[in-house]
């Protein structure tokens, strides 16, 4: 049993990015797809699909390098855990990387970025960065 299936998506990611890896297999969930639709369109992974198996299902991961076989993904960390919550409104909604990077937000309006999140005015719980 995963205690936090978030964290451990970010770590399967996190993992086969490291070993250069074409795609990872996560166990899939709502969350988890909105997690990757938002990695898709900032451009941190090329694509991703759901896997039916009869079960929860699968959600394929491919992941994006450069021509020169670089990572396009530096670095995916969790910051709210079931130990502690991290809640934030739009105005102190922190930047990854100066702004490089992307804040992903869990709204009352689905998960953001935290691009969308200041132009919508809306605040709600970080629940990781990427770079």
């Amino acid at each position: 049993m995963i205690t936090d299936p978030i964290s451990d998506m970010f770590a399967r990611i996190r993992n086969a990015n490291v070993k250069s890896h074409e795609k990872v297999d996560i166990p899939s969930s709502k969350m988890k797809m909105e997690i990757a639709k938002i990695l898709k369109e900032e451009g941190y992974i090329s694509d991703y699909k759901n896997i039916e198996d009869h079960k929860q299902g699968v959600l394929r991961v491919y992941l994006k390098y450069t021509v020169a076989g670089k990572a396009v993904l530096r670095g995916i960390k969790r910051a709210s855990k079931s130990s502690l919550r991290i809640y934030r409104g739009y105005e102190d909604m922190p930047k990854t990387v100066g702004g490089l990077g992307v804040t992903i937000v869990s709204t009352s309006k689905g998960l953001m970025t935290d691009r969308q999140v200041r132009k919508d005015k809306i605040g709600g719980e970080i629940i990781g960065y990427v770079w």
